[in-house]
């Protein structure tokens, strides 16, 4: 147990640092600080001494030396009852230093950056504050060491709960929270070089993982009832899904937040107005349109019976028209989008139960790895990311697709991407009219998707992702009068399947890609 008489302040995220800081003034805490820091707390009017004055050597390289001085780190590791320790502090005239409050510069957001310069990027590697926070989490019997600005309102309740002390278990805690800090930050810093120097081909994937997860909050259950969950974020920044904001409904759940995901993913694959409806982490509806609802009724026309109790997912504002449409739409579990008119807002809020979700759709972390775990290990790969354009894929048949049916084909395309594989879709211009997912035989999933589309399936395009391997897709492709097929190609039966197509009098375009999703 320690009593707080003398803190450092230096941190490049200042969020609550005002309030904090006068809260540790007026417990009478003398306040040291570096800097933009310093400046900040004087325009506040809360005393401050200055580095400088502490180690009586100016800071210099632009700020890069400030805090690494014996001022400072002795003040930091010298143990309070070893007597050589503290007789050294004395006679270099070193006052002790119980508390060091740091967060360092944001270097996983600079990296963020597109085409960030190799020199930005080590201008935003933090030295003296890894320095500091590792100082005083080794010594955390004597120095309380605080990383996040999440801590400033815990921090203060005990120092004034019990005059001024902290405990063990509390100091020992911080100390803790600042290991996993820093060693995430090394981390991020090692794979942004090493990918930078290996030029980020598939030999870049690092011979380490070392994975950093913050506890969001506790879920009610996992998959099921008897498995306890929780939801955890990978960034302190809240990039992507921890970032999203309920708005409305009960809490989430592990299988919502997963079709969630899953739905989100899908919706930033578009710019225009564009709907999307989930179940079990397959889409059962997508459509593009020139307004939302418009896009939303498309998408959830595809197969209602199966949207039932799914997931909606829109790219815009959700407006009155469109709220109007999903309260017609009987139980859904979720509704997620970049935002809701008041009054579309009020009228969805009236379904108890429809969680309401807002996220901000810029505001995803650049995640470049896919991570799949397995029994006592995990797989990494890249993230797919890959689309294509209309110059990047072959018309192999006679019959050539006309520019309106090759954007069917490729809007089509992109959606296969996030179904179940085998995946495959039937859309008419840029709505799905019926999605086959998840079946262990192509042909079978074609099937599906033509039974979903039921009297659309006549004059749609159908996409695959992957080849086709045998004619009787194509069969059964021309039977329900599917016009024009997009897949992968470099099947041993691509001359056949090909062959078949043109018997058919369907257009077939190949792209050279696969879409596996398992």
């Amino acid at each position: 147990m320690i009593k707080v008489k003398r803190a450092l302040i230096s941190v490049s995220d200042k969020a609550g640092l005002l309030d904090f800081a006068r809260g540790l003034h007026q417990l009478g805490i003398e306040i040291i600080s570096t800097g933009g820091t310093a400046k900040l707390l004087q325009a506040a009017e809360i005393p401050v001494t200055e580095i400088d004055q502490v180690t009586g050597f100016p800071e210099i390289l632009d700020g890069r030396l400030k805090t690494l001085h014996p001022a400072v780190h002795g003040a930091l590791l010298a143990l309070r009852d070893n007597p050589a320790h503290m007789e050294q502090l004395q006679k270099h005239k070193i006052g002790l230093i119980d508390m060091v409050v740091v967060n360092l510069y944001p270097f996983e957001r600079a990296i963020q950056k597109k085409n960030i310069s190799l020199a930005e990027a080590l201008e935003n590697i933090d030295i003296g504050g890894p320095t500091m926070l590792r100082s005083a989490a080794k010594n955390f019997k004597s120095v309380a060491v605080v990383s996040s600005p999440k801590r400033y309102n815990d921090i203060l309740k005990e120092l004034d709960t019990n005059s001024g002390l902290l405990s063990d278990a509390f100091l020992m805690n911080l100390a803790i929270e600042v290991f996993q800090y820093t060693s995430h930050y090394d981390s991020v810093i090692f794979e942004f070089l090493n990918n930078r120097l290996k030029g980020g081909d598939f030999s870049a994937l690092p011979k380490e993982i070392v994975l950093r997860f913050s506890k969001q909050q506790d879920l009610r259950y996992g998959e099921n009832p008897h498995q306890r969950a929780a939801f955890y974020s990978s960034s302190e920044e809240l990039r992507g899904l921890p970032g999203m904001k309920q708005l409305n409904g009960k809490e989430l759940s592990f299988n919502n937040i997963l079709d969630l995901n899953a739905a989100v993913e899908i919706i930033r694959e578009f710019s225009e107005p564009t709907a999307v409806v989930i179940k079990h982490n397959n889409p059962t509806g997508v459509a593009q349109d020139k307004t939302l609802a418009a896009a939303y009724k498309s998408a959830w026309a595809c197969d209602p019976l199966s949207a039932f109790g799914g997931i909606i997912a829109f790219n815009k504002k959700v407006d009155l028209k469109t709220a109007q449409l999903v309260h017609k739409s009987g139980f859904m579990e979720c509704v997620i989008a970049s935002g809701y008119e008041a009054p579309a807002l009020k009228l969805l809020s009236e379904k108890k139960n429809l969680r309401v979700v807002e996220l901000d759709l810029n505001n995803f972390a650049n995640d470049r790895w896919d991570f799949k775990q397995v029994n006592g290990g995990t797989l990494l790969q890249d993230k797919d990311v890959k689309n294509l354009d209309v110059n990047e894929v072959k018309v192999v048949t006679k019959i050539k697709p006309t520019k309106a049916q090759m954007a069917s084909l490729l809007f089509a395309w992109k959606v296969t991407k996030h179904v179940r594989s085998n995946a495959m879709v039937l859309v008419k211009g840029t709505k799905t009219v019926g999605v086959g997912c998840g079946q262990t035989s192509r042909v079978e999933s074609t099937m599906t998707a033509i039974k979903k589309a039921g009297k659309n399936a006549k004059g749609s395009f159908l996409a695959s992702e992957a080849f086709i391997p045998k004619t009787d897709n194509i069969m059964v492709a021309a039977k329900a009068g599917i016009k024009a097929i997009i897949q992968t190609g470099g099947s041993i039966a691509d001359e056949d399947v090909i062959k078949a197509a043109d018997k058919a009098k369907i257009a077939m375009v190949l792209t050279g890609v696969r879409h596996f999703k398992h």
